[in-house]
Formats: C-alpha cells, sequence, structure tokens
C-alpha cells in the first residue's frame, strides 16, 4: 500500500469515489504547488495529509475564479462559488467532485467550516483591489484577506482547542510571506495591471510606477526592493514563532514553509533588479536540504 492509501485510511476516507475525489485533487494541487505536496506528504502525519490537500484544492479553485476573466465575470462567478460552498455546508452533503472531499474534511475538521467561510467573506477584498495608497492600507489587506485565507490551510496544522495565540503568530508571519510575494512576483503583477507595493512607500524611495513597469534597475529601485525585502525578512524572523505554537508532529511543515520563504528572499537579493523582470527561486540544492532536514526530523518524531 503506498503512502497517499495510506494518509487516505488514516484520515477515515473509504469510501472508494471519495478516495478518488480527493486522489484528483492531489493530482491539481500537485500541478501548481507539486514542492508543497511533496513537503505534506513527506513531514505530515498520514491523517493530516488528506485535509489540507482538500482546503489547499478549494483554495485554489477560489483563486482562480477571482483570477480567471473580466472583473464582471470574476465578481459573478465568485458570488456563484459562494453560493454553492455556503449551500453544500449547510446540507451537509454536495453532488459537486470539487467539493465532496471539502465536505468530508470539514466534518472530520468542524473549526474549518468557519475558516472557508471566513475566506469567502473576505474575498471582495481581493476582487476590490486596486493598488495601496498607504502601508496601513496593505496591512488591512493582510488583515481582510491575506490571513483568513492563510487560516484555511494553516488551521489545520495549529493546535487543538484556542487557536488565539496561534492565528496572531500566524498574522505575524503572514504578513511577511504576502509582503515576499508582492516583491517577488512584481514583474508579473505588473503585468496585469497590479502594483502591490504602496504608493507611500515609492514616494519615499522617488520611485515612480513607470520606473517599474519599465524595469528601470536604477540606483533608488534596488534600495527600494532591499527595503522591502529586509522588511519582509525582519517580519519572518519574528513570525518563527509560530513554530513552538503548534504540535511537534506539525512543526517540521511549519519550519520547512519558513525555510523555503527565507530562501526565496535570499534567491530576490542576488539581483534585486532582476525582480524587475521575473521571480526568483530558491536554489534547488538549499531546498532539498532543507527537505532532507526536516524529513529527518518527521521521522524522529514518528519513531
Amino acid at each position: 500500500m503506498g503512502r497517499w492509501e495510506r494518509a487516505l485510511d488514516a484520515a477515515g476516507v473509504h469510501d472508494p469515489g471519495l478516495r478518488a475525489d480527493y486522489g484528483r485533487q492531489r493530482q491539481q494541487v500537485a500541478r501548481y504547488k507539486r514542492e508543497v505536496t511533496l513537503a505534506a506528504g513527506l513531514l505530515l502525519p498520514d491523517r493530516t495529509v488528506p485535509h489540507l490537500i482538500a482546503a489547499a484544492a478549494f483554495m485554489h479553485r477560489t483563486d482562480t475564479l477571482l483570477d480567471s476573466g473580466p472583473l464582471a465575470q470574476r465578481r459573478a462567478a465568485s458570488a456563484d462559488w459562494q453560493r454553492a460552498v455556503a449551500d453544500s455546508l449547510d446540507a451537509g452533503r454536495t453532488d459537486d467532485p470539487e467539493l465532496r472531499p471539502l465536505l468530508n474534511s470539514v466534518a472530520a475538521r468542524p473549526a474549518l467550516r468557519d475558516r472557508v467561510l471566513d475566506f469567502l467573506a473576505a474575498t471582495e477584498a481581493d476582487l476590490d483591489f486596486t493598488g495601496f495608497a498607504t502601508e496601513e492600507e496593505y496591512q488591512a489587506y493582510v488583515d481582510g484577506y491575506s490571513l483568513p485565507g492563510f487560516m484555511v490551510v494553516a488551521g489545520l496544522l495549529g493546535p487543538d482547542g484556542d487557536q488565539t495565540a496561534f492565528r496572531a503568530a500566524c498574522r505575524t508571519y503572514i504578513d511577511a510571506a504576502q509582503r515576499l510575494d508582492f516583491v517577488n512576483d512584481l514583474a508579473e503583477d505588473l503585468a496585469e495591471g497590479r502594483l502591490t507595493i504602496p504608493e507611500q512607500t515609492l514616494r519615499e524611495h522617488g520611485v515612480t510606477r513607470a520606473d517599474l513597469e519599465r524595469a528601470r534597475d536604477l540606483p533608488a529601485v534596488r534600495t527600494l526592493l532591499g527595503a522591502l525585502l529586509d522588511r519582509a525578512d525582519r517580519t519572518l524572523a519574528e513570525g518563527r514563532a509560530v513554530v513552538e505554537l503548534v504540535p511537534p508532529a506539525h512543526r517540521p511543515m511549519v519550519r520547512c514553509l519558513l525555510g523555503v520563504d527565507e530562501l526565496v528572499s535570499a534567491a530576490a537579493r542576488v539581483d534585486p533588479g532582476a525582480l524587475l523582470r521575473r521571480s526568483a527561486s530558491p536554489a534547488k540544492g538549499a531546498a532539498l536540504r532543507l527537505l532532507a532536514r526536516e524529513y529527518l526530523r518527521a521521522r524522529r518524531f514518528r519513531g
């Protein structure tokens, strides 16, 4: 029996049709988050893996609807999806194979229900996104969209019962991770007409939107990007407190997530000007060493 089949058994997923639904979602998640799928399978307890896959697949489906097509089309598709998810949760059943794993995981992990609904309620913040005038607007976006989205998956890794302290630590971490993503994906976002750096921050560094759109590798632009990476790194260091707030069995996975962000930041710093043209990727050797180190820790814990 393979590791995935053992994970389904450990999670209590025995119905053949439902197992097939989970399997399809695992393949979907692996196509766009191959590293996360691999890490989850190696680092997490078997019983947690299928539920994390269902949560990640739900997030991807929601994000795809938010990002695909003209605004009116995206808004209508998002509203239809919200109704379908809410109705399925209320009824406790669905005929949609894309939602069956989510409903099963909600039944197994009841706290997931509120996180799903919180995130769906927050999607307007992304649909209406036009940029940030100030740092305060960016922070409001983190509170209103990034954190609810992160908690859909992260809540499955947190402690049982009260997650107040855990959520606060997740808020610090996702502030860092979101800022890092915005810096690293700058070229892609600008190509789609999205400027994710606050206008206030541009002015403070004497940089214009045109400088970024035209990929002007100026000293002021490099200083700006370096300052953003510095801030992300400082916040990420503070966010490491989240590791001690999760059950020991989940710590290798959480450390791996943090470690990957640190590797992305390090890669971005090699040539900040290149971020005007493309995203940076972590060094493969360093990423493999990180995964191997945490896999050994996970094995020692399970042993």
